[in-house]
């Protein structure tokens, strides 16, 4: 009996549409990719039904991109502990990170069937007190919650909103072309889907910022890009209903969303505790092993990212 949750009629059409996915089969593709990790000497993941079945989703049930998926997402997190170790949401410093409201799903999706808005706000903290690694780490706990219990992200993908009000060049100069590299990794490793980035509020570092990541974005990515230089541009692309009040919406004050996603992190405090579990012995891939040296130093090599 496969365990995974039921989704409403309209992300089921869209798994069957845009996903490949067909119910009666999930047992037999859930049993293959268990079989083929119980063969993986070097991995230890998580294999419960809720967690492979978003990898099959975000790969369209191709088993062979699931497996590079899962391998990636794990050698990824073996490779970075800066950003996947230590990560107790109770502990009063990561708290203060939460607060800080970097990195926030907002809590109404585009409809039915439509994506999740993750709104990004890079000019929110103070570089010179607070270090872009942490900000990372917390930004990822709320990546990893969503891959396990936020169905829409998975099925119909997010919209991402940054807001570049505030940030200045103090903010890139904590941006390391290593730094790049882990960070785009990590988005790579991921099984999700954007559907676009729109940038509001451009600043004087936009522009550095652009470059900084453009060599990492495929060219489908790249024309999913929008400016926006005022709220009512922004407006036609994303109706107020779904923004926060802050940005001339209707979806909640900016403080209200913070706290509740700091809370389900709190809430969700065993599964990061236990998370360090689940890590890569590299010294027992077949082959060469990948490390930090090997994935981010001048050996590393990197894809453009590509997204659905």
């Amino acid at each position: 009996m496969v365990s995974i949750r039921q989704i409403s009629p309209e992300l089921e059409e869209k798994c069957r549409t845009e996903l490949n996915e067909v119910p009666s089969r999930i047992p037999e593709d859930l049993a293959a990719l268990k079989q083929w990790l119980a063969k993986q000497p070097h991995l230890n993941p998580r294999t419960g039904d809720q967690f492979l079945v978003g990898f099959l989703r975000g790969c369209k049930y191709s088993l062979e991109k699931t497996k590079e998926k899962l391998d990636s997402f794990y050698t990824v997190k073996t490779a970075i502990p800066e950003f996947f170790e230590n990560r107790d949401p109770t502990d009063a410093k990561l708290q203060e990170y939460m607060m800080l409201g970097v990195n926030l799903p907002l809590p109404h999706t585009m409809g039915p069937a439509g994506p999740r808005i993750v709104l990004v706000r890079m000019g929110s903290y103070d570089p010179s007190k607070y270090s872009i690694v942490d900000i990372m780490k917390v930004c990822y706990m709320i990546t990893d919650l969503q891959l396990i219990h936020d169905d829409t992200t998975i099925i119909a993908g997010h919209m991402v909103l940054v807001d570049l009000r505030g940030m200045g060049l103090s903010t890139l100069s904590q941006m390391s072309p290593t730094l790049i590299k882990k960070m785009t990794s990590v988005i790579e490793a991921f099984p999700s889907r954007t559907k676009g980035i729109h940038f509001v509020n451009p600043s004087t570092g936009f522009d550095a910022l652009f470059k900084m990541f453009h060599g990492f974005l495929s060219k489908k990515i790249q024309e999913r890009i929008q400016v926006h230089e005022s709220f009512e541009a922004l407006h036609k692309v994303i109706p107020r209903s779904y923004l926060p009040e802050e940005y001339g919406g209707q979806g909640g004050a900016l403080v209200s969303i913070i706290e509740d996603c700091k809370n389900k992190l709190v809430a969700h405090r065993e599964f990061f505790l236990e998370d360090d579990r689940y890590r890569n012995d590299e010294r027992k891939r077949p082959g060469r092993p990948k490390t930090a040296g090997t994935l981010f130093g001048v050996e590393g090599s990197f894809r453009s990212l590509e997204f659905d």
